[in-house]
């Protein structure tokens, strides 16, 4: 560590509404040799903020001037250069200007009134830090701060009124708009654009103390130790998050991530307990259901002879040797998956209606109810581009912007038209496996079997793998893989489209990112299994005229039980995959790169290192911070919602990724990653309306699953009205039989002979056999209208109709009386809000008209001195 040997004072000036304001930017020429210190050497001054740069100077007089008044053009990469930190300290002048102008609530006087309580917190209670560790926050009533009425609000002490976090925030907030160059009629300033020319190599705020040791200081409070220990730690993983906490060292909006994200894991630890249930009880009766025993019977399955599934590679083959896998589809399709999949459409109402409830009760907590409302700024971005003059249509004031509405409606289409370019590439990229699916069906169907029969050591196998299951499995690798190497060039593409719409607030530009990366990950990670779900082998033909794809490629086609072990294959897959892929890159990439770091930098004679060197050393949390977490979990409430009917097990894996994805998380921010800076936040933004919106589609995919994707609907239309007369000779309604009118009759004699299998390849046992079977509901050859679908077929495309409408209807219905029973805000938080604000108020005007009273008061005259002043 190296720092300038002058002690100077730069000054950088900033206009706000009261006039110029100073703010000191120091160089300390030497360290005291304390490594928990956050104060200059005068022990008074606080470190609100820090700035690093490489000392390019040759003398000590070029170092002396305006920091924010360095050149790019400056900049070397000179691994000899010194670095040079330069601490912010906001004086409390300072500190209450710009209090005002972001409207920060500070506390007015201690709220007396009591506490809400729930039966959710006295069951959550004991899973909680103790008191003891971590004390409980005192409750104030506050208000937004005014510079000409401090006397209204509890100052106990001035260097102590003002947060740690709400200082750094406000170091922030003049630093992003301090100007640094001007060029005729254009200013240059933030020092976010010279973060990205290198100019500075860092900016952050310090944190209090390191991770795992207590700091020296007497008056630390030690919150990051706390944290560490309490919360990041894996000794904790059974404990709530301390949230006040949280909130209180990195800010609202990090606070309201986690705090959405122990919501969204104890809601799952519901789901994955029904889920877990709906699976044991499809794996408990997988042998004794009536469709598995007669695909086993060697005298049902195992007379029955299927047609090939490619042209004259593949061969004829029994039904029976598809056993184990219509073992597996029984595990998953099955009448207790009907009754998930609706339950977990009433699980997603709950669980958004109960965090808008619980959300409402963080933003009264932590002072955030009037947030947007009040304090929202716009990006410094925005202001430097602002070069347009227009009306206000609130205020009737000319105001500065960026573009005209011409120009606003040319950017806003130019991203339109990138987003659904990258739409369309990733349908091109899905329809390039499907291509891969048909080609390699062909390939496996080819050799794969005789691999298996002809090689002893993979006889153990033959059972398990089949083409299907061959083609399925690579297929969703390199699904994956695709998936993967698009979300990492199109992030770059959906930040650079939303920068050119330049949004005038940062909340404005998050939900306009979310918006374009949201769409984008849905069609990159959804579009294969809506394609296995509703699209694969729905239009396949029959055996003597099926349909091709690109004129060569034939259809493929599902297993004779249906799709549906195919896509619960696919969600498995890309669901542990992406949880596997994304919890290593967390935690191994931050930590190797703090590793590299440190070993490039550490100086050997050196043992006292001051902790804001100790924060450099440590990672950048980056410019979009928590977007990438909230999409990641997003994505998978996408997984866990729009595909539960197929996979059962999918709230339960989710679970288990969430319960390490806290502690990952939580380490990741304490242990490697500098402090950021602390920003307010009211609720998670744009994501509340995209969960709706997946929660509302979820129900139709759902319901189209189990219609159209399952093979539940045949087996009911065959229970109730195919199994008894007048379609059978039964009286009772039974599903013996089911397999033999599940699959239609063709002849081998109609195969043309482009499709028929060649004689090298025909079985053994393939002898004076003239049909074949295959899945679907058509006549048979001897009928008058061979190979036209059946009766059996419409009814079944009815039910499957009638089915989808019916359960939509009711679901919904009873989605929306759910929400419209359980009110956003509890009918008491909404009482103590209206009280604590008519406190507030009658807080403020008794404290005003004292302060008035004081300054009214008559002015004590000494007699004595108007006497003498009289006779002089």
């Amino acid at each position: 560590m190296s720092e300038a040997e002058d002690n100077d004072i730069l000054e950088l000036d900033s206009e706000t509404e009261e006039g110029d304001v100073e703010m000191n930017l120091m160089t300390d020429a030497e360290f005291n040799g304390n490594p928990d210190s956050l104060f200059f050497n005068d022990g008074k001054r606080r470190i609100d903020f820090v700035l690093v740069y490489e000392d390019e100077s040759k003398s000590a007089s070029e170092k002396k001037g305006s920091v924010m008044r360095r050149r790019v053009s400056q900049k070397t990469s000179s691994p000899l250069l010194k670095l040079v930190y330069v601490k912010v300290h906001m004086p409390f002048e300072v500190l209450c200007t710009y209090a005002e102008v972001l409207h920060i609530k500070l506390p007015i006087q201690p709220n007396d009134l009591a506490p809400q309580s729930s039966a959710y917190n006295c069951f959550t209670h004991h899973f909680y830090p103790s008191e003891d560790v971590i004390a409980k926050e005192a409750d104030f009533f506050t208000a937004p701060f005014q510079k000409d009425q401090l006397k209204c609000f509890w100052v106990k002490d001035r260097e102590q009124f003002f947060t740690p976090a709400m200082r750094s925030r406000m170091a922030y907030y003049i630093l992003s708009r301090a100007p640094y160059d001007v060029k005729g009629n254009v200013k240059k300033f933030g020092f976010n654009k010279l973060l990205d020319g290198g100019v500075y190599k860092a900016a952050y705020p310090l944190h209090d103390c390191r991770f795992n040791v207590k700091s020296k200081e007497p008056d630390c409070p030690n919150e990051r130790f706390l944290l560490y220990n309490e919360w990041a730690h894996p000794k904790s993983f059974y404990k709530m998050q301390p949230l006040d906490l949280i909130r209180k060292y990195f800010g609202e909006k990090i606070g309201i991530y986690f705090a959405w994200l122990g919501f969204y894991t104890v809601m799952l630890t519901l789901a994955a307990a029904v889920g877990l249930g709906c699976f044991i009880y499809g794996y408990t009766t997988r042998e004794t259901s009536t469709w598995s025993k007669e695909v086993c019977d060697p005298r049902i399955g195992g007379e029955i002879v299927m047609c090939p599934q490619c042209d004259e590679i593949c061969p004829y083959w029994r039904l029976n040797t598809t056993c184990e896998s219509s073992k597996r589809l029984c595990i998953f399709d099955n009448y207790g998956t009907l009754v998930f999949a609706i339950f977990m459409s009433v699980w997603v109402t709950l669980f958004l209606e109960f965090w808008k409830r619980y959300q409402a009760e963080l933003e009264h907590d932590w002072d955030t109810v009037e947030f947007l409302q009040q304090e929202e700024q716009p990006r410094p971005e925005y202001e430097a581009k602002c070069i347009y003059e227009r009306v206000n249509p609130v205020t009737q004031e000319t105001e500065k912007v960026p573009y005209t509405a011409c120009g606003k409606c040319m950017r806003v289409s130019c991203g339109i038209g990138t987003v659904l370019f990258w739409v369309l590439l990733i349908i091109a990229s899905v329809v390039g496996v499907i291509v891969y699916r048909l080609a390699m069906f062909i390939t496996f169907s080819s050799k794969l079997r005789s691999e298996l029969y002809n090689r002893k050591e993979l006889e153990p196998f033959k059972e398990y793998v089949t083409p299907q299951m061959a083609t399925s499995i690579t297929a969703s690798i390199i699904s994956f893989i695709i998936i993967m190497i698009l979300n990492s060039v199109y992030e770059k593409v959906a930040i650079w489209i939303t920068d050119f719409e330049l949004p005038r607030t940062k909340t404005e530009y998050e939900n306009s990112l979310t918006l374009k990366m949201f769409l984008f990950q849905f069609v990159n990670y959804y579009s294969s299994c809506f394609y296995i779900a509703f699209f694969k082998g729905k239009v396949v033909g029959y055996p003597g005229q099926p349909v091709y794809w690109l004129g060569s490629l034939r259809n493929e086609e599902c297993d004779p039980g249906g799709c549906l072990t195919e896509l619960t294959t696919q969600l498995s897959i890309i669901m542990t995959g992406k949880a596997i892929w994304n919890n290593i890159q967390e935690v191994l990439l931050p930590w190797v790169k703090n590793l590299m770091f440190r070993h490039c930098t550490q100086v050997g004679s050196e043992k006292v290192i001051p902790r804001w060197e100790q924060d450099y050393r440590l990672q950048p949390i980056g410019k979009l911070g928590l977007f990438y977490e909230y999409l990641e979990m997003v994505i998978q409430f996408g997984f866990v919602t729009l595909f539960v009917a197929s996979f059962p097990l999918a709230p339960l894996l989710a679970l288990f990724n969430n319960l390490c994805e806290i502690r990952v998380d939580a380490w990741k921010i304490t242990t490697q990653f500098r402090r950021v800076v602390p920003e307010k936040a009211q609720d998670i933004g744009a994501w509340q309306p995209i969960l709706q919106g997946v929660a509302i589609l979820a129900v139709a995919t759902n319901a189209a699953i189990i219609a159209f994707t399952s093979d539940m609907i045949p087996r009911l239309v065959y229970y109730w009205a195919f199994s008894v007369s007048p379609y059978s000779d039964g009286s009772d309604h039974t599903m013996t039989g089911y397999i033999n009118s599940s699959l239609s009759v063709f002849n081998i004699a109609d195969f043309k002979e482009t499709i028929r299998p060649s004689e090298e390849i025909t079985p053994y046992w393939f002898n004076n056999i003239t049909t074949c079977r295959y899945r679907d509901f058509r006549h048979p050859p001897s009928h008058p209208n061979q190979y036209d679908f059946s009766i059996y077929h419409w009814h079944v495309i009815a039910a499957k109709l009638a089915f989808m409408i019916v359960v939509e209807h009711i679901v919904y219905f009873t989605k929306f009386m759910l929400s419209y029973m359980i009110p956003d805000v509890p009918e008491a938080l909404k009482e103590q809000i209206k009280r604590e604000r008519y406190l507030t108020q009658v807080i403020l005007h008794e404290t005003n008209i004292k302060h008035f009273k004081e300054l009214m008061k008559p002015i004590e005259v000494d007699n004595n001195l108007i006497q003498i002043l009289i006779s002089s």
